[in-house]
């Protein structure tokens, strides 16, 4: 039997590449922890945890990390009104190096040497993850196998994927936003209170519920939102390596929610001089937040950092 080269941490989904990852991983000789993130989405975790371990993982760890994802992350990025190349509103962009920092709790607490993810070698998710790792843990090495030719060459189905997609959109694309030929005529009107730039309170005029701390704010938003359609984007954008990708069908409902009534909170709180001094912030923090390159020198960059 071969020995083992040590444990190796794997940013898990239970979908098909990381769970061919894991098994490529065992094949190579290393102990596969795999580890999966709960931002808030709709997934049954211990079905995930059953197959990783029948694939041959050591350990499972599933994390819930919603509570700091909104807090620490969409927050500041609300306060700052980001939005990448003027459409995108960062929500993998911010996630990432969320899930990152807990993977390397992770390792660090294990004792693992390696972190491995299964972001492509074409897009911005391998700069967040592995920025984010080696920023908090530069000792760490991370195996990225889709830039590595003995993994990729040996999984090629992604090309016979991506034709069908091209011909053919996958019915129930959106799972999070309603067909918006669909939505209700009949609109809800919510009243948002902000704090510092920040939401701190929701009120739906039409039925009087009320929603107070950051996750509730959080799913009420995205639901309400979505239940009207609002949200769904579909993008081309630069990536850091300089290729261009329409690479995105986005729902975000949340954003356009807030998006708004912050810019105008934002007006109104901010002298005019002020407000025009920090456009070169505004406009450099969702590219900083997109690509992973944060200036924490940054003239006027706030306080409040992703790592």
């Amino acid at each position: 039997e071969m020995s083992s080269k040590g444990s190796v941490v794997l940013a898990y989904s239970g979908g098909l590449d990381t769970s061919c990852i894991l098994v490529w991983l065992k094949e190579q000789g290393y102990d596969v922890i795999a580890y999966l993130a709960n931002i808030g989405q709709k997934e049954d975790f211990e079905e995930a945890r059953k197959k990783a371990l029948k694939l041959g993982a050591k350990k499972v760890f599933i994390e819930d990390v919603s509570k700091e994802f909104v807090e620490e992350f969409i927050w500041p990025a609300v306060q700052s009104s980001a939005l990448y190349e003027d459409r995108y509103l960062l929500g993998t962009s911010l996630a990432r190096p969320c899930i990152a920092r807990k993977q390397v709790e992770i390792a660090q607490r294990e004792g693992a040497k390696y972190v491995s993810h299964g972001a492509t070698g074409k897009g911005n998710d391998q700069v967040r993850f592995e920025l984010t790792c080696y920023s908090l843990a530069p000792q760490i090495k991370v195996i990225a196998p889709w830039r590595m030719p003995e993994f990729y060459n040996r999984f090629k189905g992604r090309n016979d994927l991506m034709e069908y997609a091209k011909n053919q959109a996958p019915p129930g694309l959106y799972t999070k936003t309603q067909d918006p030929a669909k939505a209700p005529n009949s609109p809800d009107v919510l009243e948002i209170e902000f704090k510092k730039g920040v939401p701190v309170k929701v009120t739906n005029i039409k039925d009087g519920t009320t929603h107070r701390t950051s996750l509730e704010l959080f799913m009420y938003l995205n639901e309400v939102a979505g239940k009207h359609g609002v949200g769904r984007i579909d993008i081309v954008e630069n990536r850091f390596i300089g290729m261009k990708s329409r690479g995105k069908c986005v729902q975000h409902p949340l954003g356009p929610a807030l998006a708004p009534p912050e810019t105008t909170c934002a007006i109104w709180r901010s002298p005019f001089t002020p407000c025009h001094r920090g456009f070169p912030f505004f406009l450099l923090y969702p590219d900083e937040v997109g690509t992973m390159t944060f200036a924490p020198d940054f003239p006027g960059c706030c306080e409040r950092s992703c790592l």
